[in-house]
């Protein structure tokens, strides 16, 4: 068995283990929310006898770990239970809503990264020039400014003065792609603003590593045309944090939506997931929670993988 096959088993392995151990805290932390789910679905004016058999229909009167083992079960064939709030399979309404987390994922990181990989290489290859003092202060910058600010900014300057953009994602399943792309542009810009910064002083890092090591000086001595060395020595060796650091930044464009669907109302899976919190939807809560988890283990497994697969030091150790 090789190194990169061992090492994708002892992934798979070791995020299997971590997914049922989230399992069990997303669902009794749920469970252990303040309120009572029947009276916030009845109102306050409920009688006991009606609360009392809400509960029994919902299954509230059963003990905590038979509760979890049922939905546990249940998880495990597809089917995460019926929304409380709405009586719909819970399978049904996310689909909808993680289609349209993973559009808006999508859009920013088409913008993000290649945006990242030009600013990267080029603040590398041209160290301590005008260009790279300048995008190290605007990334410096872009850091320290929070997604809401980002976004109610751009609202303010491209919806609301300029009129460009809706300052509303709105999107149903009738929307077309254009449509999709005119509600998206302005959260998208929002969650590219937050990952191009951290993608881009990381790639600037590992560039700068390379083009340090003996091998590249001694191609420079040799006369190797800057182009070349950059395309044939610099950039390969550099991949593996490159990747690793652009796939980590893809987990948290997808799980770190939930700020940006609330402030442009989008109906992702984040906004779902805020809405089933305030409206005690279980079902509902649990499901989001357990699939971003799963999203975020996922693609941590591979950028460990590929990690490995693009460095040949970490292939084949001594």
């Amino acid at each position: 068995m090789t190194v990169l096959t061992r090492t994708i088993l002892t992934r798979i392995a070791a995020s299997i283990i971590m997914l049922v151990l989230i399992s069990v805290f997303i669902f009794f932390a749920v469970d252990m929310l303040p309120g009572d789910v029947a009276r916030a679905i009845l109102g306050s004016s409920a009688t006991t006898e009606a609360l009392a058999a809400l509960r029994t229909k919902l299954g509230l009167d059963e003990p905590a770990v038979w509760r979890f083992a049922h939905w546990a079960w249940g998880v495990l064939h597809g089917d995460f239970g019926t929304s409380i709030t709405t009586q719909e399979p819970v399978t049904t309404i996310i689909s909808f809503r993680l289609g349209n987390t993973l559009w808006l994922a999508a859009l920013a990181a088409a913008i993000s990264i290649p945006l990242a990989l030009a600013l990267g290489i080029g603040s590398a290859l041209w160290e301590g020039s005008a260009f790279d003092r300048i995008a190290s202060i605007v990334t410096l910058g872009a850091i320290s400014m929070p997604e809401f600010f980002v976004a109610y900014s751009l609202v303010a300057l491209f919806a609301l003065n300029w009129q460009i953009f809706p300052p509303i994602s709105t999107v149903t399943t009738d929307s077309t792609f254009l449509d999709r792309l005119d509600a998206l542009i302005l959260p998208a810009i929002t969650l590219a603003f937050a990952v191009v910064a951290h993608m881009m002083r990381m790639i600037r890092a590992a560039i700068l590593d390379v083009l340090g090591s003996p091998f590249m000086v001694m191609a420079e001595l040799k006369g190797m045309p800057l182009r070349r060395r950059i395309l044939r020595h610099a950039l390969p060796n550099a991949a593996a944090p490159i990747i690793n650091v652009i796939v980590l930044n893809l987990a948290y464009l997808i799980v770190g939506v939930v700020v940006v669907e609330v402030i442009f109302v989008y109906p992702g899976l984040g906004q779902l997931l805020i809405d089933s919190v305030a409206q005690r939807d279980l079902p509902l809560v649990q499901a989001g929670s357990l699939i971003f988890a799963a999203i975020y283990l996922t693609l941590n497994t591979v950028a460990d993988v590929l990690a490995i697969a693009f460095n040949p030091r970490l292939r084949f150790p001594r």
